[in-house]
């Protein structure tokens, strides 16, 4: 009907547009980078304008999971049951040192970055990141949602 798909990119650019201002964050805070992480939410830097000022405390309500802070080994397994409890398409962002590589704890308890239980998507730095550095991850984090597509299957994949 259509020659090279024209109503199927369309539909695919306006649902990218959609779950890019959509964005229903799960926190997984277990840490100090919580207080600079709430502070996005303020009047200040208004997490609101992005759409994502909405935070969901159920993994079912859930698209973005921020893991904020420390995550030992002995908690590592509940993050990974409410990992899997988000419902597809989901990702998953690093806030700050502690979950992006263990920060300064060198030790036996701790979970030297997330990415050795889930698949990360964006690494938000520092210790604790700056709300400017989280609306910059939120940004990058918009625009791989927005560059996702709907494959043949119904599975959603990234483009390109």
């Amino acid at each position: 009907m259509f020659d090279g798909g024209f109503l199927t990119t369309q539909l695919d650019k306006v649902i990218g547009w959609s779950r890019k201002y959509s964005l229903f964050q799960y926190p997984f805070v277990t840490a100090c980078c919580g207080m600079e992480f709430m502070s996005t939410a303020c009047s200040h830097y208004d997490i609101s304008r992005f759409g994502a000022e909405i935070p969901r405390f159920s993994p079912r309500q859930a698209d973005v999971l921020f893991v904020v802070g420390t995550i030992s080994h002995k908690l590592s397994p509940v993050l990974k049951r409410v990992y899997d409890q988000m419902c597809n398409p989901k990702w998953v962002v690093a806030f700050g040192a502690c979950a992006s590589t263990g920060g300064f704890y060198d030790n036996y308890a701790t979970v030297m970055g997330i990415d050795r239980i889930l698949p990360v998507d964006i690494y938000i730095a520092g210790c604790p990141p700056r709300p400017e550095a989280v609306l910059d991850g939120l940004l990058q984090l918009q625009a791989k949602v927005e560059g996702r597509t709907t494959g043949e299957s119904g599975l959603v994949q990234t483009s390109g």
